[in-house]
């Protein structure tokens, strides 16, 4: 029930996703599903939760094999294009969080906040990461990290935006494809 919650939350957003299409889609029962979720907010926590957790495997794998910081979010950014965003299995409608931070941020605060978390720690985890490269003398003196971070946060999330719009993995290729070269131009 909560992988059909996600797809649904995914596709058709959270105002329009209702209890009974996640119950038809699965065939259970209302005393099935509010014998595990309290109600649709909770249900949907429990979905971003899973979205989360789906985010991490996708965009973190092998990261920790690669030594230098930089060659991780060129890494990150590749799983990002190669792995994640053309999920149709798990996300139909492509990034929940994307898709959802729109919607929810006027009607539900309580629930961009949640969304808008993840987006706060992958900005972080970016910096992060660019600082080190910095403090092993090994980033452009021009590449700022909080600048540069913010450059290419900003970068992903409109990547996703005009895959969303274009389903166009050749355009995909080439944001992230210069994204990667543009991380590749600051190293040192």
């Amino acid at each position: 029930m909560l992988f059909e919650a996600l797809r649904q939350f995914s596709s058709r957003g959270y105002s329009v996703t209702s209890t009974t299409s996640i119950i038809e889609a699965v065939g259970a029962s209302k005393g099935g599903l509010y014998n595990h979720f309290k109600n649709k907010e909770q249900l949907f926590l429990e979905a971003l939760s899973l979205a989360r957790k789906i985010w991490r495997e996708k965009n973190l794998q092998g990261l920790s094999e690669i030594q230098r910081p930089i060659d991780r979010i060129i890494r990150l950014l590749e799983n990002y294009r190669d792995s994640y965003l053309p999920d149709t299995t798990n996300l139909p409608g492509g990034c929940i969080f994307v898709n959802l931070a729109v919607e929810l941020s006027d009607e539900y605060p309580q629930l961009s906040k949640e969304v808008n978390e993840g987006f706060l720690k992958l900005r972080k985890l970016i910096e992060r990461l660019l600082h080190e490269e910095q403090k092993l003398g090994t980033l452009a003196k021009r590449a700022q990290p909080a600048e540069t971070a913010e450059l290419i946060f900003t970068s992903i999330l409109g990547a996703c935006v005009v895959y969303k719009a274009n389903k166009s993995t050749t355009t995909l290729h080439q944001t992230i494809g210069a994204l990667c070269n543009f991380l590749n131009q600051v190293k040192r």
